[in-house]
C-alpha cells in the first residue's frame, strides 16, 4: 500500500518553501496554512485508498484497443477519473477564470507527486491533461478559453500533447503530418505515435495538440504549427458533435507503465481531421514548449514519485522480512536492521526527501516568475529554466537506482512480478526518455544554460547557495562544511566546462555529468537547509520531535553517502572528454 508522505510535503511547504511569502504573490493570497494542510491531507486520502490499489491489477490487464478503435482501460480507471474530477483535482493549478482552482505551483507539485506514487500510469492522463491546459491558457485565443478550459479543468475532456512522429523523434525538423486552410479551419493529415492516454474511455472528449505543418510553411522546425484538434467536434451550444477523423490504429506494448495506452495515431483516414490554430502560424514549437517546459517539470516529479513508491515498498518489506542475524544484533530481527539493508533505505530517503525539497522549490521559482513582475520576474524564471533540466535529468536518472535499489532490498522476491517491486523498477525505466532524454537535457544545461551567458545564471545559483549556508553556519549546522566544499569542486568544474566553450563537442561529453553533479549539489543545498529548519524546530519544541531528528540524521546521511558524487563526477568532467574520444567508433 501507498502512504503519502504529508508530514514531509508539509514541513518542506513550510520551511523551505515558505508559504507565507507564497501567499504574499500577486493572485495567490488564498493560500494560507490550513487551506495547504487540507489540500495535501485529502489528496493522500485520494491518493492511498483510491487511486495506488489499482496500480498492481491496472499493469498486470493493462489497456486494450478494441476492434473499432476504442481503448478500454483497466478496471477502475474509470471511475478513479471521476472521483478525482469530482474533487477539482484535474485543474488545482490552473486559472479560477476557467475553473481551476487557482493554486500555485509549489503546492499543485505536492498533490501531483501523490498521483504519481499510487499510480504512475493513471496518473500520466491528468499531468497531460494539465499541461495542454496550461498551453491553452497561454496562447489561446477567447473563444478557445471559453469552449476548452472549463470541461478540461472539470475532467469532462482531457488533454494531450502530440509531437513524435514515426521519422521525427528529437528532430522535429522531420515532422510531416500537414495542415490544409478549409474555411475556418483545417484538415491536418498525418500519423502521430507515443501518444499518452490518446485514446480511453475515461473522459468524455479528447483534446490533442498538435504539431503540423502548413502547405507555404518553411522547412524546419521554424514552420511547424500548432493545432486543436478534438476527438469529437463541439457544436455551437457546446455540446458533443460528430467524430473527428483522428482514430486510433494501435495502442504499444511497453517494458513499463503498462496499464496507460500510449496510441498511435492516424489523422485524416477519410476528408482530414478538422484542427483549430492554436497561437500564430509557424510558432507551434514556441507554443509547445510552454507544454514541454511544464511537462519536463513532471517528468521530474515523476522520477521522486516512483522512487517513493519503491523506498516504501521497500521499508516495509524490510521491516518484516527476517534472514539471519544481523550483526552485533539479535536472533528474530527483521533485515532492516542489516547495515547493507539499512544503508540502501538509509540513502534512498535521503536521496528522495532531497529531490522532494529541491522540487517544490523549483516550483515555488516557476510561481515567482508567474506572479512578480519586471525584472523579478525575469530572474525567477531563468533560475527555473536553470533547475527543470536538473529536475528533470537527476530525479530520472536517481529513479532508475532507487528502484533498483529497493528490488535489491527484497532479495530474490523483488525479482517475481507477484510483490510489485519489479513494477516500479520497469515502470521508471521510461522517465529519463520521454519529454527530452538526459542527454538532451544535458545539452539545454550546457549550451543554454551555462555556455550562453558565461555561466552567470549557475554562478549565481552557487551564490545563493553559499549565502544560505553561511546563514546556517552562524547555527553551528554540520552540514554546512560539506555543501560549501561542494560547491567549490562544483564551480571548479564549471569553470573546465567554460573553458571548453569553443569545443562543443567537448562540452556536450561532459553534459550528463554536469548536470548529475548539480542536481546532486542542489540536493545537499536543500537538505542542509532542511536539517537547520528541524534543528530550530526542535530546539522551539515545535513539531514531532522523532520527524526532526529524523530529519537531521537523514540530511547527514545525505552528505556522507551522496554529496560526495559531486567530487567523482567533477573528475570525469575534467577528465573524461580527452579520454572518451581517443576511442574510434568503428573499435565498438
Amino acid at each position: 500500500m501507498y502512504n503519502a508522505p504529508v508530514d514531509d510535503m508539509k514541513f518542506v511547504l513550510g520551511n523551505l518553501v515558505g508559504l507565507d511569502e507564497v501567499a504574499a504573490l500577486n493572485g495567490l493570497d488564498i493560500v494560507s496554512k490550513d487551506l495547504v494542510d487540507a489540500v495535501l491531507d485529502e489528496a493522500g486520502k485520494l491518493a492511498g485508498d483510491v487511486i495506488a490499489p489499482l496500480n498492481h491489477d491496472g499493469d498486470k490487464v493493462g489497456s486494450t484497443r478494441n476492434a473499432d478503435g476504442s481503448v478500454t482501460t483497466p478496471p477502475g480507471f474509470i471511475n478513479a477519473w471521476k472521483a478525482m474530477s469530482e474533487g477539482g483535482w484535474i485543474g488545482l493549478n490552473a486559472s479560477p477564470d476557467h475553473g481551476g482552482m487557482g493554486l500555485p505551483q509549489c503546492v499543485s507539485a505536492a498533490v501531483n507527486e501523490m498521483w504519481n506514487s499510487a499510480n504512475l500510469g493513471f496518473a500520466l492522463c491528468q499531468l497531460l491533461t494539465q499541461g495542454a491546459i496550461h498551453a491553452l491558457e497561454m496562447v489561446g485565443d477567447d473563444d478557445q478559453k471559453s469552449t476548452y478550459l472549463p470541461r478540461m479543468n472539470s475532467g469532462e475532456w482531457s488533454g494531450t500533447m502530440n509531437l513524435t512522429e514515426p521519422q521525427a523523434g528529437t528532430d522535429l525538423a522531420a515532422i510531416r503530418t500537414t495542415a490544409t486552410p478549409n474555411g475556418s479551419h483545417y484538415r491536418i493529415r498525418g500519423q502521430k505515435i507515443y501518444i499518452t492516454y490518446g485514446e480511453h474511455d475515461m473522459s468524455e472528449n479528447i483534446v490533442h495538440l498538435v504539431l503540423a505543418r502548413l502547405p507555404d510553411a518553411p522547412a524546419g522546425v521554424k514552420g511547424i504549427s500548432l493545432f486543436i484538434v478534438p476527438k469529437y467536434l463541439i457544436n455551437d451550444d457546446g455540446s458533443l458533435g460528430a467524430r473527428n477523423d483522428v482514430h486510433c490504429l494501435s495502442i504499444e506494448k511497453k517494458l513499463g507503465i503498462k496499464s496507460s495506452p500510449t496510441a498511435v495515431l492516424q489523422y485524416g483516414g477519410n476528408d482530414g481531421a478538422i484542427g483549430y490554430l492554436l497561437g500564430e502560424e509557424n510558432r507551434g514549437l514556441d507554443c509547445m514548449f510552454l507544454m514541454m517546459n511544464s511537462a519536463r517539470f513532471d517528468v521530474g516529479l515523476q522520477g521522486l514519485a516512483i522512487s517513493e513508491r519503491a523506498y516504501q515498498q521497500a521499508v516495509g518489506y524490510a521491516r518484516d522480512r527476517v534472514q539471519g542475524t544481523p550483526l552485533e544484533g539479535e536472533k528474530g530481527q527483521s533485515i532492516i536492521h542489516h547495515p547493507d539493508v539499512l544503508r540502501l533505505l538509509t540513502t534512498m530517503r535521503g536521496e528522495i526527501e532531497a529531490m522532494r525539497a529541491l522540487l517544490l522549490v523549483g516550483g515555488l521559482c516557476l510561481d515567482k516568475a508567474e506572479h512578480l513582475a519586471g525584472e523579478d520576474a525575469v530572474f525567477w524564471q531563468e533560475r527555473a529554466n536553470l533547475l527543470i533540466p536538473v529536475i528533470k535529468g537527476w530525479m530520472t536518472e536517481k529513479s532508475l537506482q532507487l528502484t533498483s535499489d529497493a528490488v535489491q532490498v527484497h532479495g530474490g522476491m523483488g525479482f517475481i512480478e507477484e510483490t510489485g517491486a519489479a513494477q516500479h523498477y520497469r515502470d521508471a525505466r521510461i522517465l529519463p526518455i520521454y519529454e527530452g532524454t538526459t542527454a538532451i537535457q544535458a545539452n539545454d544545461l550546457i549550451f543554454r544554460k551555462t555556455l550562453r551567458d558565461g555561466g552567470a545564471a549557475v554562478r549565481q545559483l552557487m551564490a545563493d547557495i553559499r549565502c544560505d549556508m553561511d546563514a546556517i553556519k552562524l547555527s553551528g549546522n554540520s552540514n554546512v562544511d560539506a555543501v560549501l566544499a561542494a560547491c567549490d569542486t562544483a564551480e571548479s568544474a564549471l569553470d573546465t566546462v567554460l573553458a571548453r566553450a569553443n569545443s562543443p563537442r567537448d562540452a556536450a561529453a561532459s553534459g550528463s555529468d554536469f548536470l548529475m553533479l548539480l542536481g546532486y549539489l542542489t540536493g545537499g543545498w536543500q537538505l542542509a537547509r532542511a536539517a537547520a529548519a528541524a534543528s530550530k524546530n526542535l530546539a522551539a519544541g515545535e513539531g514531532d520531535p522523532e520527524f526532526m531528528k529524523a530529519k537531521a540524521a537523514t540530511a547527514s546521511a545525505y552528505m556522507a553517502y551522496s554529496l560526495p558524487e559531486v567530487s567523482k563526477l567533477a573528475a570525469k568532467i575534467t577528465d573524461g572528454p580527452e579520454a572518451l574520444f581517443e576511442m574510434n567508433p568503428a573499435w565498438l
